[in-house]
């Protein structure tokens, strides 16, 4: 039986690799159809054109690996076709990075008709393929070991999926048999558990144990070795819900690795600094006449200078000097007068001209330079000051594992009308959900936030 699995196994990971290289095929190809698709192409720029090739196929190739989207084991279409958009967008952004120093190598025009194109083609296939795939995969038996929050909430999170998994029941030993736990079958005891296995129906196990009953773990485990079924682990053991988990091969043994944030990836950091980079840049060059104007507006509404620069706690719990508008009088004090961490309508410490910038968050425009310092990025948790870090608690010090944002899930979810602690929680959110997806999500998100102006004080 153990035979078959890795048959199975060796045969599922052939036609992985196989859909990886069609899916470059079929990149490769809608770059031919753009580059050929006019005839102003200098046919004797043949080590461009080679060179083209090479660098849309790494990149895509990149990509592809890194989103998991040419073998992904979603459960729905829209999920299949949403890990294929990111890993399109993201070669997409590395290609027009490259384009962006290097124009003449392919024309604005032919680069859209290629990124039309691109995408058209692995949507059709990976629909085409999605469908072929569900006619063709029997539907998964589920027995859950153990009838427990985490087991009940995997149970109802499979049953959501339709036909494609059916959830056959608990097998626990604190409910009697041929009962019910929260509407879902009790099939029996971990005793019963090889005798439920070995009737051939079950595809897969997940063991959501108690703590205390860990110790039964390797045993229920080893007992169903003989047997061609999945087996799964939902760990109860610590409390990961702030950390991001990955599971290593350290030379044969799996270590689960708890990471504060994604971006400890060199990879999702380096893409994270190119996007800072590129749209930090831009929107530098658009908003400069803006900015000077600004700065110009501020001294002639009160004395003082129109660029100031406090110190903020970013990455690591390292200061650094923010650069901002002055939207307060020189003689202000930085802490309110009651002490309390929360930002108040109409402060009297702000400026006429300070209440318009704070509304449309025009006072943060300078934080670009911090962007482009890198001691910044565009999006990702508030820059604190001092004197509220010292305050946190040590759950809330999580929140530094990132650097600090000009925007991020906070400013789009009620900025200054929220209390500060709550600010801590939508860092924390943000940094267990990061993706490359979620802060281009957030940039969009902001720019209707900053227009509306709600909860901007």
């Amino acid at each position: 039986m153990e035979q078959g699995n890795t048959t199975y196994q060796h045969r599922a990971n052939r036609w992985s690799v196989g859909l990886f290289f069609f899916d470059l095929a079929l990149v490769l190809l809608a770059l031919s159809l753009a580059v050929y698709a006019q005839p102003s192409l200098d046919r004797g720029a043949l080590t461009v054109e080679w060179g083209l090739y090479a660098m849309v196929g790494l990149f895509w190739g990149l990509a592809l690996v890194r989103g998991d989207s040419c073998w992904i084991r979603s459960s729905t279409l829209f999920e299949e076709l949403r890990a294929l958009f990111k890993a399109n967008f993201l070669a997409l952004v590395l290609v027009a990075s490259f384009l962006y120093f290097f124009p003449q190598v392919l024309p604005p025009q032919k680069f859209l008709l290629f990124s039309g194109l691109s995408f058209a083609f692995l949507l059709m296939t990976h629909s085409v393929h999605h469908a072929l795939r569900a006619r063709n995969t029997k539907p998964s038996s589920v027995l859950i070991v153990g009838a427990t929050s985490l087991g009940l909430n995997i149970a109802r999170q499979l049953s959501k999926t339709g036909k494609k998994v059916h959830v056959i029941g608990f097998v626990d030993d604190a409910l009697a048999p041929s009962g019910s736990f929260e509407g879902f079958a009790v099939v029996g005891s971990t005793q019963d558990l090889t005798n439920l296995v070995s009737q051939g129906s079950v595809t897969e196990v997940i063991f959501a144990l108690r703590r205390s009953a860990y110790n039964q773990l390797l045993a229920l485990v080893q007992a169903l070795e003989p047997f061609p079924v999945q087996i799964s682990l939902v760990p109860d053991v610590l409390d990961l819900a702030w950390f991001t988990t990955r599971v290593e091969d350290l030379n044969g043994v799996p270590l689960l690795r708890l990471r504060h944030s994604p971006l400890d990836d060199s990879f999702n950091r380096a893409l994270k600094r190119l996007m800072d980079l590129i749209i930090g840049s831009l929107t530098l060059v658009v908003t400069a006449p803006l900015m000077l104007l600004i700065g110009v507006l501020i001294r002639l509404d009160s004395p003082g200078p129109a660029l100031i620069k406090q110190e903020r706690i970013g990455e690591g719990g390292r200061p650094f000097g923010m650069y901002k508008f002055r939207t307060m009088y020189v003689d202000a004090p930085q802490q309110p007068p009651s002490g309390v961490p929360h930002k108040r309508r109409n402060d009297p410490r702000v400026t006429r001209l300070g209440r318009w910038l704070r509304r449309f968050s025009l006072d943060e425009l300078p934080q670009l330079f911090n962007v482009l310092k890198g001691e910044m990025s565009l999006v990702g948790p508030r820059p604190e000051l001092p004197w509220l870090v010292e305050r946190y608690q040590p759950w809330q010090r999580r929140r530094f594992a990132v650097p600090p944002g000009m925007t991020g899930w906070w400013q789009i979810n009620g900025r200054s009308e929220r209390p500060m602690h709550e600010h801590v929680e939508d860092d924390l959110y943000y940094i267990r959900n990061y993706s490359l997806w979620l802060d281009i999500f957030i940039l969009l998100r902001t720019i209707p936030a900053v227009i509306k102006g709600r909860g901007a004080f």
